[in-house]
This record gives structure tokens, sequence and C-alpha cells, in this order.
């Protein structure tokens, strides 16, 4: 690929077009090469770097550039100096059947990168979690979500333009968080097919939850604030499912 298609990763749509996406900084590349050693999928990766980075151990096809080019290539504002140029997952035609254990965390027209990077990051911890994603979500292969999940994006099985509406095809048994509902404490919270969080504004929408007849849980506190950020309220969700 050309640099100056590469430059244009940036953008979801030309990220579609050419089938790649950007990961930058040490921490990620390093996350990246471990992922490649059980993805063959990875394996067509190129990996662009500065001089100082030329002799960085890599399995990946490798090109050095001049600072001005990285300075192009990055979407930060102090280049760490190395980038890898990733072709997308086959998310279309990948494997949709629940591997044993594996619980399901659907996001429903989630629109903040650092809120999905979050996630994608406390679901890879804990392991034996699913991420589906509704249409009008953000995209998960955008640089700030990327970032932000620091390397779990190569590690949690994801789905995108899930519709609401398909769920009861796929699973029997849905919660969702509310103010009014039981304490997630409760073990009942732990035998759900699928968790259900909603738009950081909006919710998930009060007609689907009657259709899919979810049942509500809330997280127990103090009541000083109105909610939890939604980050926030799959991560304790997902370590109480976990314990």
């Amino acid at each position: 690929m050309k640099l100056d298609d590469v430059k244009k990763l940036h953008q979801k749509k030309y990220r579609n077009q050419l089938g790649h996406y950007l990961v930058e900084g040490e921490h990620l590349i390093l996350e990246l090469q471990k992922a490649e050693s059980g993805n063959q999928s990875l394996s067509s990766t190129r990996l662009y770097v500065t001089e100082e980075y030329q002799d960085w151990q890599t399995p990946f096809e490798k090109q050095v550039v001049s600072k001005k080019q990285m300075a192009q290539l990055s979407d930060t504002k102090t280049p760490q100096g190395i980038i890898a140029c990733v072709p997308l997952p086959d998310l279309e035609n990948s494997q949709r059947v629940l591997q044993v254990g594996e619980r399901c965390i659907y996001l429903h027209e989630v629109q903040d990168p650092g809120n999905l990077g979050t996630i994608l990051r406390t679901l890879a911890w804990f392991g034996d979690f699913r991420l589906l994603l509704s249409p009008n979500s953000v995209d998960p292969f955008n640089p700030k979500v990327v970032r932000s999940s620091m390397g779990a994006i190569f590690h949690v099985p994801m789905e995108l333009d899930v519709q609401l509406e398909d769920l009861p095809n796929r699973f029997e048994r849905f919660a969702y968080l509310d103010m009014e509902g039981e304490l997630i404490g409760n073990p009942a919270f732990n035998e759900f097919n699928c968790y259900l969080f909603g738009n950081e504004a909006r919710g998930v929408p009060r007609e689907a939850l009657s259709a899919l007849n979810a049942q509500a849980f809330t997280i127990a506190g103090a009541g000083a604030i109105e909610s939890l950020n939604l980050a926030m309220a799959v991560n304790i969700s997902a370590y109480q499912l976990s314990v």
C-alpha cells in the first residue's frame, strides 16, 4: 500500500475501502506481535518506522520512513515513530457460534471511542466475553478506540452491525442495567445469555427492552450522582460476572 493511502486510514470510509487500519506506539505493536503468533490474518501487517526503530525485531515487513512522513501517518501530536498498517479482520464471515463459557456484551449505538476502548480492555482482562456492536456505533478500528484499548482489540471476539431485533434468534435471556432493577450481586445476574448496554445519553430503547423481555439489574451506589459512565458500568458488570 502506498504511503498516501496509509494516511487515509484515519477515516472510516478508507479503512473499509482499503481493508486496513492503523496501530501506533510501542506497547500496541508488541501486543499486535503477540497476537500474530495465533492469528494468521495478521501476518500481512506492514510496519512503518523512523530510523530510531529500524532495528526493531518484528515478524512483519518493515519500511523506514522520515520523521516528516511519520508525522503525516500519525494520529498523535508527538509520534513515537512506529506504526503498523494492519488488515481488518473479516468480522462479517467470522464464526458467530459462542464458545463454551463465553458471555455476550451488547452495546447499542455507543459513540465515545474512549468508552469502547476501555470496555474492550476490561473484556480482554476478564476473558470469555464476546462484544456485539449495533449499527451506528463508533468504529472499533478508529485510532482512538485502538489506542485506548491498549491492545485488547486483538484479543476480544467482536461482531459488528448486530441488530437489536435479531438478538432473539440467538439468545433466550437478556439483562440490562436500570436504577429500579435487582442488585447485580444477586446470583440471578449470572444466569443470562446476553447483557445489554445502551448509548451514553439514551440507553437501550425501552420498546426493545420490552420486546426482549429483558430483566433489569442495578449497581448499588450512594445516589449522589445520577448515573455511572458507560464504560464503568460495563467494567463493574464484567467483574461481577467473573467472580
